[in-house]
């Protein structure tokens, strides 16, 4: 276990400084089936989710694509092969790559897939590639990929009840071309997460039959060697799901008997963890994410209450120093002590909303002209969000100076 002093101390006052400058912000319901261990990717200005079981217990071989301008979800041409569970998926080239999986809910009376296929969305086409060979060819589930240099990895997996691999394989799409790297550290598991930051991979967490983990090791592509790194400090999990966004990792929800809830970030250049704000949704396992332009969404999965459709997006405080320096909106004064003035340079109809550090509606109104008046007798002082809602949403930050 690598654990430094640095990742306790600044576990401690990145808790203290990022409770008051992230939140998550509820979307729309994704559109298909509610389900679990599905996969998800993005290209371009679109996010992907594939596959999944559902409600029945019937796997699934369906792919949506969602418009965060839009906030909305349209169906896209099946994947041709059957549908699965537990599978890979990732994008690279502005292309989208699925494969692997269980071809059943039921591991007892399924097989693991190997079979492996390519999305161009501007064909809404799929195309069949070469099969994934981990395994001896066999096929594998549960196991996680990540992207790095235009290349996909995948890594660990299940290919039998107490039977797990940690075999690394690259693949190289301009040649639709398998090779195998160094294997993960960590031994055969499955249910880990990974994610890249910087052309450079991470993979950690998962279990196998006899504990769930809480490692963490960076993967460089171009040395081909691993190297432990601190701990996640989030405890021992699988299931768990991952986005990166402005040069961070996160990693939130899992399971480690119960069902998890948080959110961690991950530095890669201080090599220490601490504590986001807790998912917008209820715990749950499973689930997926994706990210488009550094905005990261996180939705589905199975909870106490069954599978979920929900869908959350996360805003991270650097993603509010961007939009601020957007002129869509002034908020003023700031700080403010008894009204907010809110203008706009159109006249657009825009909804308005207001929340508290912790991501809580505390104010919410359709803006129809160019400027609004917020009267904040009512309002604690404090540091808030403003949420404006059009075509595009921006937000901005702004205090509420004591009275």
């Amino acid at each position: 276990m690598k654990v430094g002093l640095i990742a306790i101390a600044c576990f401690l006052t990145g808790f203290i400084s990022a409770q008051s400058a992230n939140f998550w912000v509820k979307k729309n319901d994704f559109g298909g089936f509610k389900r679990e261990q599905a996969v998800a990717f993005s290209i371009g200005d679109k996010g992907y989710i594939a596959t999944g079981v559902d409600t029945s217990e019937t796997v699934l071989n369906d792919l949506w694509e969602y418009d965060p301008a839009l906030d909305s979800w349209t169906q896209k041409a099946n994947l041709p092969g059957s549908g699965r569970r537990s599978a890979i998926g990732f994008a690279a080239n502005g292309k989208g790559y699925v494969g692997t999986g269980m071809n059943v809910d039921d591991a007892s009376f399924g097989l693991p897939l190997n079979d492996f296929w390519e999305y161009t969305p501007s064909s809404n086409t799929w195309l069949q590639k070469a099969d994934f060979p981990g395994a001896g060819g066999t096929g594998v589930y549960y196991a996680t990929a990540f992207t790095a240099d235009n290349k996909g990895f995948v890594c660990g997996g299940k290919v039998a009840p107490s039977y797990y691999i940690n075999e690394l394989w690259e693949y190289k799409p301009s040649l639709d071309q398998w090779t195998l790297r160094s294997p993960f550290p960590g031994g055969g598991r499955y249910n880990m997460s990974s994610l890249s930051i910087n052309e450079i991979g991470y993979v950690g967490l998962g279990t196998d039959q006899d504990a769930y983990r809480c490692d963490w090791w960076r993967y460089h592509p171009g040395t081909n060697q691993w190297a432990q790194m601190n701990d996640f400090v989030g405890g021992n999990r699988g299931g768990a799901s991952t986005f990166s966004c402005f040069g961070k990792g996160y990693v939130c929800l899992g399971t480690n008997g119960g069902l998890k809830g948080d959110l961690f970030v991950y530095n890669p250049e201080l090599d220490y963890w601490y504590p986001r704000a807790d998912y917008g949704g209820s715990e749950r396992k499973q689930a997926i994410s994706f990210t488009i332009e550094n905005r990261a969404f996180v939705g589905l999965g199975s909870g106490v209450s069954g599978k979920k459709g929900s869908m959350y997006e996360y805003i991270p405080e650097e993603f509010l120093d961007v939009n601020e320096n957007e002129t869509q909106a002034q908020l003023y004064p700031n700080p403010a002590v008894d009204k907010l003035m809110i203008t706009t340079t159109t006249g657009l109809p825009k909804k308005v909303l207001i929340r508290t550090c912790l991501g809580q509606i505390c104010f919410s109104e359709e803006l129809n002209g160019t400027a609004l008046e917020i009267p904040l007798t009512d309002f604690p002082s404090g540091t808030y969000f403003c949420e404006i809602q059009a075509e595009k949403t921006t937000y901005y930050t702004f205090q509420i100076a004591g009275k």
